[in-house]
């Protein structure tokens, strides 16, 4: 018995001895342990992924992002397409996979002029409701989606694009039947349905001056009356020739100027050049050839251009890391973005931070090198 317990004890101390020289597994670098100090990284997500079917894309998002939007799931012509009729498939399995996965979940978007449901705006007959029901309407759309996600998304865009270049505001239904008011409105609703919830104004061209200035306005007016406005969302959707990097640096200050928080949200480049169909332009095949330049792969000096500024504006988002919370890039590959096929069919870019083999870009890898 006792050469038995000899023996046991020799085993235990051998796997011991084993095991205290096995060497420490390295965690292999993420962008939420690179930035995870500075802001959350963000990514939207489509259906295929959310329900499951990408595994891919999903093993990119589960590495490197700690945030998730919904791309289309919670837009208004899905989630409630007949006035009184939700569909909450689809966008519960967005929340549900945030929420197994860990992440701040983000809901895009409450009002929007675009992607609306037919019925929001008109009665029976196709005329115009009036200001005391389109109100009513907001409130129950908003209060019923805000409600049942309450405590489980973190943030919503509240109110999306609503204000024009020029400082204007857009001309949408909502703005023509209630005028300004819509959005303090859409505000105090999402506010009420879930007083713990963020709330963001999203919007692109977010550098122009215009625009710029509506916003700051808005925001100030909307804290000013007690509504709670988090943070002002600044849609990424870039070029290789705009914006302005100087005019997006003092953007981000000016909204920060608010008090409320930046985000950089919707955040992709696109790699192929700024074409204007214009008169001077009557050869078809010509117009499409210059929108679609790549249709095959990216040539390596376009490559190096598209890294290099994507790289420059990483580094800016992290020079103002003190106000600005979240960087959401605006899809997960480049077979995932909506860039493609747009303005013409078949159009192929290279707008995302992963290939199409899903593969990190090459400013990634020096980022994530970095750790």
């Amino acid at each position: 018995m006792k050469s038995k317990n000899i023996l046991l004890s020799l085993v235990a101390g051998a796997a011991f001895c084993a095991c205290a020289t096995q060497p420490a597994v390295k965690e292999e670098p993420s962008l939420k342990t690179v930035l995870g100090d500075k802001f959350l990284i963000g990514v939207s997500l489509n259906t295929r992924q959310s329900s499951g079917r990408d595994t891919a894309s999903l093993n990119i998002v589960k590495r490197h992002f700690n945030s998730v939007v919904a791309e289309n799931c919670m837009k208004c012509e899905v989630i409630h397409p007949e006035e009184d009729r939700y569909d909450f498939r689809q966008a519960d399995e967005f929340v549900k996979f945030g929420e197994e996965n860990g992440m701040f979940i983000i809901g895009h978007c409450l009002i929007w002029h675009s992607q609306l449901a037919p019925w929001f705006c008109v009665d029976k007959e196709g005329k115009e409701v009036s200001p005391e029901v389109l109100k009513q309407r907001m409130k129950e759309h908003i209060s019923t989606i805000v409600t049942r996600y309450k405590g489980r998304v973190k943030g919503w865009d509240v109110v999306n694009e609503a204000i024009l270049e020029d400082g204007s505001f857009r001309q949408s239904k909502f703005y023509e039947i209630l005028g300004e008011e819509f959005i303090p409105l859409a505000f105090q609703f999402a506010h009420e349905a879930d007083p713990e919830a963020e709330l963001y104004y999203n919007d692109y061209n977010m550098s122009s001056e215009g625009k710029r200035n509506t916003v700051v306005r808005l925001v100030n007016e909307m804290k000013s009356k007690g509504l709670r406005v988090d943070a002002v969302g600044m849609q990424g959707h870039m070029g290789m020739d705009y914006p302005d990097m100087e005019q997006f640096e003092q953007s981000i200050l000016a909204y920060a100027s608010t008090g409320a928080r930046v985000m950089i949200t919707e955040w992709d480049m696109s790699a192929l050049p700024t074409v204007n169909r214009t008169a001077n332009i009557s050869d078809t095949l010509a117009y499409r050839k210059a929108l679609n330049p790549y249709p095959e792969s990216l040539p390596d000096s376009v490559s190096e251009h598209w890294n290099a500024r994507m790289e420059a504006y990483m580094n800016l988002f992290i020079k103002h890391a003190d106000v600005i919370s979240r960087v959401t890039a605006w899809g997960i590959s480049d077979s995932d973005s909506w860039k493609n096929g747009f303005p013409i069919k078949g159009r192929k870019d290279y707008p995302l931070l992963f290939d199409r083999d899903y593969q990190p870009k090459p400013f990634v890898k020096e980022l994530l090198e970095k750790k």
